[in-house]
C-alpha cells in the first residue's frame, strides 16, 4: 500500500474507533481492540512495534496501583477520616465543601471512580438528613477527583502517560528543574475551583448532623501506601534510576495488598477467582491498546502531520502555542476519554517544541492539566462524572446535560486557569 494511502485509512481507523468509544463507553475496551485489530490488517504496525509501543512502566503503576486503591477501600480508612472530618463541621455547606476536598485528596492515590462510589454514600446521607437535593455535592465530589488525579504520578492514567512519555519521576511532579511543579498547581487549581463550589453551596447553611463513625479493618493498606509512597520518592532521588524502577515498586506493593485482599477474602468466604475480577482490568487493556493505536499513527506520518498543522497555525511563540494547546484539550476532554488524546497528543507536542526550538516540558504540563480536568466539564467528559450522574439516577435523581455543565464548567475554567497560569509562570517565562 502506498505511505500516503496508509496515512489516510490509519487515520480513517482512528477517527471512527475514537467516536465509537464517545458513543459506546461501556464498551470501549472491545472498540478500541478492533480498531488495533484493523491497524494489524493493513500493515501500519507489526507484532514488534506494537509490542515496543507499549510502555510496561505505565502498566505497572497502574496494575499496582489497582490493588493497593482496592486495599484501600476495604480497609474504611478512607470512610473513616471522611466522616471524622464531616462530624466536625459546624455548616453543611462547610462539610458539603470537605467531602469534595476529601474527594479530590482521596484521588491522589485510589483511581476518580472508586473515590465517588467512597464518598457518595456520606453526600446523600448529608442531603437526606437536611431534606435537600445531593446533585450538587455528588458533582462537585466528581469533578474534584478529576482534577486531583493529575497532582501525582500515581493519581490518574494520564499522569503516569506523561511520566512515561517525558521520563518523569515520581518526586519530578513535586518539584521539576528546581521549581514546584504539577502537584502545586494543582492545588492551587483546587482552592479556587472550591470557591466556585461555595457559590453552589453557601445556601445550606444548615447545622450539621453527625454520623456514626465507621470503624477501620485495618491500618495495613494504608502503611503499605505509605511505604511505596517513600520508596518511589527514594527511587526518584537516584541519579541512575532503573527504566521501569516506578511501575515495578507499585507492581511489588500492589501484590503485598493483593495478598492481604486474599487473605482477607478467605475471612469472608469469598473465592480467589472474584477477589482477582473484580478489578478494573479493562482499564489496563485499553491503555495498551491505546499505545498501539497511537504507534500506527506515529509510523504512518499521522502525528507529524497534525504537529505541523498546529506549528502552521501558532509558529514560534511559545504562550500562544501554550495557550491553544490547553484550550484545544480541554474542549476535547469534555467529550472524549482523555488517555487516548493523552497518548496522541504527547509525540504531538513534543515535535511542536521541537520546531519552535524551545523546552518540551511547559508544553506537556499544560496539555495534561487541560486534557485532564477538560472532562469536568459534561457528564460524558470522565468515568467518574458518568458514575456521579449513574449514582444519582440509582436514587431517583434525574440530572440534565446543563445541570452538570452549569457546575463543570465554571469549575473547569478556574481550576485550569490558576493551574495553567502557575505552570506558565514556572516554567514558560
Amino acid at each position: 500500500m502506498e505511505p500516503v494511502a496508509l496515512e489516510l485509512i490509519t487515520a480513517i481507523i482512528f477517527v471512527i474507533t475514537y467516536a465509537f468509544i464517545v458513543k459506546f463507553y461501556q464498551r470501549k475496551v472491545w472498540v478500541i481492540w478492533a480498531g488495533v485489530l484493523l491497524v494489524f490488517l493493513i500493515g501500519a504496525v507489526t507484532v514488534g512495534s506494537a509490542y515496543s509501543s507499549i510502555n510496561w512502566n505505565v502498566i505497572g503503576i497502574y496494575v499496582g496501583m489497582l490493588f493497593i486503591a482496592e486495599a484501600l477501600v476495604h480497609s474504611k480508612m478512607p470512610d473513616y477520616v471522611a466522616i471524622w472530618v464531616t462530624n466536625r463541621s459546624k455548616r453543611v455547606w462547610v462539610s458539603m465543601l470537605l467531602v469534595c476536598a476529601i474527594t479530590g485528596i482521596l484521588s491522589i492515590v485510589i483511581e476518580n471512580v472508586a473515590c465517588v462510589l467512597l464518598v457518595a454514600p456520606i453526600a446523600f446521607a448529608i442531603a437526606k438528613k437536611i431534606k435537600v437535593s445531593p446533585i450538587p455535592m455528588i458533582i462537585g465530589c466528581a469533578v474534584s477527583s478529576n482534577l486531583q488525579g493529575v497532582a501525582t504520578l500515581i493519581g490518574d492514567p494520564p499522569s503516569m502517560l506523561l511520566a512515561g512519555h517525558a521520563g518523569l519521576t515520581f518526586n519530578d511532579f513535586f518539584f521539576f528543574q528546581g521549581k514546584p511543579n504539577l502537584f502545586f498547581a494543582v492545588q492551587l487549581g483546587m482552592l479556587a475551583s472550591l470557591v466556585v463550589l461555595y457559590l453552589f453551596f453557601r445556601k445550606y447553611n444548615h447545622t450539621v448532623h453527625h454520623f456514626k463513625e465507621v470503624k477501620i479493618r485495618s491500618i495495613f493498606p494504608t502503611a503499605i501506601l505509605l511505604a511505596m509512597i517513600v520508596t518511589l520518592a527514594v527511587s526518584s532521588s537516584l541519579e541512575d534510576g532503573v527504566k521501569y524502577s516506578a511501575g515495578l515498586i507499585c507492581v511489588v506493593f500492589g501484590f503485598v495488598c493483593l495478598l492481604w485482599l486474599i487473605r482477607e477474602g478467605r475471612k469472608h468466604e469469598k473465592h480467589l477467582v472474584h477477589t482477582i475480577m473484580k478489578f478494573d482490568w479493562g482499564t489496563a487493556f485499553f491503555i495498551i491498546a491505546v499505545f498501539i493505536m497511537v504507534d500506527a499513527l506515529t509510523r504512518t506520518g499521522v502525528i507529524a502531520d497534525i504537529a505541523k498543522g498546529i506549528y502552521s497555525i501558532t509558529g514560534t511563540h511559545v504562550l500562544f502555542t501554550f495557550i491553544t494547546l490547553v484550550v484545544i484539550s480541554m474542549a476535547m476532554s469534555a467529550f472524549v476519554d482523555n488517555v487516548p488524546y493523552i497518548v496522541a497528543m504527547l509525540p504531538v507536542t513534543q515535535l511542536i517544541a521541537e520546531q519552535a526550538a524551545v523546552s518540551p516540558y511547559v508544553l506537556y504540563f499544560g496539555l495534561l492539566i487541560g486534557a485532564s480536568v477538560g472532562g469536568n466539564i459534561t457528564p460524558v467528559g470522565a468515568a467518574a462524572n458518568i458514575v456521579g450522574v449513574g449514582l444519582l439516577k440509582s436514587h431517583g435523581y434525574k440530572t440534565t446535560f446543563w445541570q452538570f455543565v452549569r457546575i463543570g464548567l465554571p469549575f473547569t475554567v478556574f481550576s485550569v486557569i490558576v493551574s495553567a497560569g502557575y505552570i506558565w509562570l514556572m516554567y514558560g517565562v
